[in-house]
């Protein structure tokens, strides 16, 4: 018995030295990011930065691993499902977050997979067709509450456009009637058609629209600060929608039980990485605003956004058709 006790108690020591020391020599190998979306959106541009510029802080190559599909759940589920090792990270979205609330059922909980750090971030803009006679936002929300209301187009339930209008509609009393498409580019192709007067979209996609074939009309962008590719344009908070804050953001989750210490050195990486001249100027000429920070900055955002947006859903009636 004393001889069982024993080993048990040298067992655990060596568990508790263990992970300080794998820390210490990590990494030894490729570093795997999974994108949960396809290759081309601002979630992969963002993630593909983060890859390059952390890969050379860490001294090893960073993996970029496409899997979209069910929202962002399917990627999700993958890291969820990982070895906490320190080689498989997610690319998170706001889906992480509301994804729960709004969905039938996920094959994970929100527990396993946890906040590491922020990326970036591609502020939503709204816009409407270039012919539309609205000059701004308020134009738009009053406008809305005449008649019938207003289609606005998103890209699928709990989407970020979809937010936008529940926002609008619970916090400003406006009449929009999200519309859900598969993707964004949809919406893009939905408004530019006349399908919908209005939709909220990335800055990355939409920005092109505004500034090189004029198709669009911007009447605001929904993050805090204005857009650095595009500062002409005001802020919803500056018009007066100060309950109406969110974008396109990406960041960087692991699975649960990944050491503490390696999620450190890979925020550290990240935030290096946003902080470079070159990748700085790539990601903010596209409508890209890079962030990086710590892992306790990118904690305490996360449970704000649950908090904030489950208010949302809660008021709205969100829930997976």
């Amino acid at each position: 018995m004393f001889l069982t006790r024993r080993t048990a108690l040298a067992c655990a020591a060596a568990a508790l030295i263990a992970t300080p020391a794998v820390a210490q020599t990590w990494p030894t190998k490729s570093i795997r990011f999974v994108v949960p979306f396809s290759a081309g959106g601002a979630n992969d541009l963002m993630a593909r930065a983060a890859a390059e510029g952390a890969g050379r802080v860490l001294g090893q190559p960073v993996i970029i691993d496409n899997r979209p599909g069910a929202g962002g759940s399917l990627g999700a589920d993958i890291v969820a499902k990982s070895a906490p090792d320190g080689y498989t990270f997610l690319i998170s979205a706001a889906g992480v977050i509301s994804n729960s609330m709004i969905k039938k059922s996920l094959p994970f909980k929100d527990e396993d997979i946890v906040p590491v750090v922020m990326i970036g971030l591609a502020p939503s803009v709204i816009v409407v067709p270039k012919s539309a006679p609205y000059q701004n936002l308020r134009d738009f929300v009053e406008a809305s509450k005449k008649g019938q209301g207003f289609n606005f187009a998103t890209a699928g339930t709990g989407s970020t456009p979809h937010f936008v209008a529940e926002m609008l509609n619970v916090k400003y009393g406006a009449q929009l009637q999200p519309v859900p498409y598969k993707s964004g580019s949809e919406s893009t192709t939905a408004v530019l058609g006349g399908q919908v007067e209005g939709t909220s979209e990335a800055s990355i996609i939409a920005l092109p629209h505004i500034l090189n074939d004029g198709k669009f009309k911007a009447l605001a962008t929904t993050w805090t600060q204005r857009i650095s590719a595009y500062p002409q344009l005001s802020t919803a908070v500056e018009q007066g929608f100060a309950d109406l804050q969110i974008a396109h953001w990406a960041g960087l989750h692991a699975p649960r039980g990944t050491p503490p210490e390696i999620m450190d050195k890979v925020a550290d990486a990240v935030d290096k990485a946003m902080r470079e001249p070159a990748t700085v100027a790539k990601l903010k000429g596209m409508g890209i605003e890079p962030i990086g920070g710590t892992r306790a900055e990118f904690v305490k955002f996360t449970d704000a956004e649950r908090k904030r947006l489950g208010e949302i859903v809660k008021a709205a009636h969100m829930k997976e058709q």
